[in-house]
């Protein structure tokens, strides 16, 4: 039940709280009126099962936290921490909270004020120095080709021992993708020109994991967008578009990276910024907010931010223009899966499937409870295994409950996870971007039937 205000009266006011800088705005707090529609779209809720798990009960904390009734300690850190960022409780919210704000700058206020133990710094200092940089991620294909190549993953995966040493080591370990040829190339050119008449000038953002172990997607995104008469501007200099540190409070980070990517495109003359990766848009379109302190960048992030679109958001606006044919000489049953951030951060929900439907021969399935988070969420799955293996084993069941034959995804993130529970409940499902599907139809590539195996 809710832990009434009556009972926090009863704490000192904290040494560790929210410092001056940002804190949850009150006036935000005080916009829940605690009516709990978010309890049954919450993940964290639902496999937690408590209120302060809650965006009603973590926004009680804040408030306490707020007015030094409650501290910034273990207790409260817990409960910020298990939330997954998903943004299913704004768009359920019927007073219009503005939860993302909040856990948005809650987070940043963990980071500087909370001393986490040594494990825990170490293993979130790994993730937020390797992943959103290819560079020093690319080297460590090579020892992961051997391991997988070798037989060395299959072999640790029956041992169980990494989930022996560390449960948070075996969670990244779990989703780790096949390393092929592709995962080492980066070859791009830096203009790659329209077919046809040109419409628009874009530019292409590549992405950190997509572009070392999702390159295909990448390619069959230019690809789509060159025979939809848009030349494709790819600047060499663009890195990692901050979604990662920024959904987990490491604000100066974020705002590093976030300088980059608009550095990186300043001189390009482009019309719109094309993002394929549902998490990576969220964050790119928040530039202005991740950039408002900064007055040589306000104005900039802003602008940025303006020209972002989602590949799916751009190509419903502005219409297909290239022929597309059946990928395969059957009907095809596929299954959409709603990434968090695309679905509750940007409102995009119709467009993909409106792409989807204009191929040939696609039906198109909807899973129950589509509105839940799998439990990827940026790197939660990695963080929070436990409440992430609950919700990837869910997500899974209900698109394989629909009866489809392929399973199509806008995030890398939740491509990943949905991949893992899919083997190990011992399903074989083919997976695609919406952009590769579309591009097998644009090229009239023929797909063989995707199979289920029991």
């Amino acid at each position: 039940m809710i832990e009434k205000k009556a009972n926090l009266e009863n704490f000192v006011k904290p040494e560790n709280g929210f410092d001056e800088k940002k804190p949850p705005q009150p006036e935000l707090v005080d916009d829940c009126v605690h009516c709990g529609f978010c309890l049954s779209t919450c993940p964290s809720y639902r496999v937690i099962g408590k209120e302060m798990d809650s965006p009603r009960g973590r926004i009680y904390l804040m408030d306490a936290i707020n007015k030094g009734e409650a501290e910034l300690d273990e207790a409260t850190v817990q409960h910020f921490d298990s939330c997954l960022g998903c943004l299913a409780c704004v768009t359920t919210c019927p007073s219009d909270v503005q939860y993302d704000k909040l856990i948005a700058a809650t987070r940043p206020q963990v980071e500087r004020n909370y001393p986490r133990n040594i494990l825990d710094q170490l293993y979130r200092q790994l993730i937020f120095t390797l992943f959103p940089y290819p560079q020093r991620l690319r080297p460590l294909l090579v020892p992961l080709l051997a391991y997988q190549k070798l037989g060395l993953q299959t072999l640790v995966r029956k041992t169980g021992l990494v989930k022996k040493i560390s449960p948070r080591l075996a969670a990244m370990e779990s989703i780790l993708p096949e390393i092929t040829a592709q995962s080492f190339q980066d070859n791009f050119p830096d203009v790659i020109p329209a077919q046809g008449k040109k419409r628009y000038r874009v530019g292409v953002i590549l992405g950190c994991v997509q572009r070392l172990f999702f390159s295909p997607v990448n390619e069959a995104t230019v690809r789509v967008l060159t025979a939809n008469g848009c030349e494709v501007v790819i600047p060499k200099s663009q890195g990692c578009c901050a979604a990662l540190p920024a959904h987990q409070g490491q604000e100066k980070q974020a705002q590093r990276l976030a300088k980059q990517m608009i550095d990186s495109f300043a001189e390009t003359d482009v019309d719109f910024i094309i993002i394929n990766a549902a998490g990576c848009g969220h964050t790119l379109k928040e530039y202005g907010h991740i950039l408002e302190d900064d007055p040589d960048y306000k104005e900039k992030a802003e602008a940025f931010a303006k020209k972002v679109k989602d590949i799916q958001e751009f190509l419903a606006e502005v219409g297909l223009t290239a022929e597309l044919s059946p990928v395969q000489d059957e009907p095809l049953d596929i299954v959409y899966q709603d990434a968090c951030h695309l679905l509750h951060g940007q409102q995009i929900s119709l467009q993909p499937r409106q792409l989807l439907k204009a191929i040939p021969g696609v039906k198109l399935h909807e899973p129950i409870d589509a509105a839940l988070c799998c439990g990827s969420a940026g790197v939660y799955n990695m963080l929070q295994p436990q409440v992430a293996e609950e919700l990837g084993d869910k997500k899974a069941n209900n698109l394989l409950n629909t009866g489809a034959k392929m399973i199509v995804s806008s995030n890398p993130g939740c491509s990943l996870q949905i991949q893992k529970h899919l083997h190990q409940k011992g399903k074989e499902m083919l997976l695609l971007h919406p952009m590769q599907l579309l591009d097998y139809s644009i090229q009239g590539v023929k797909l063989n039937q995707p199979v289920t195996s029991e």
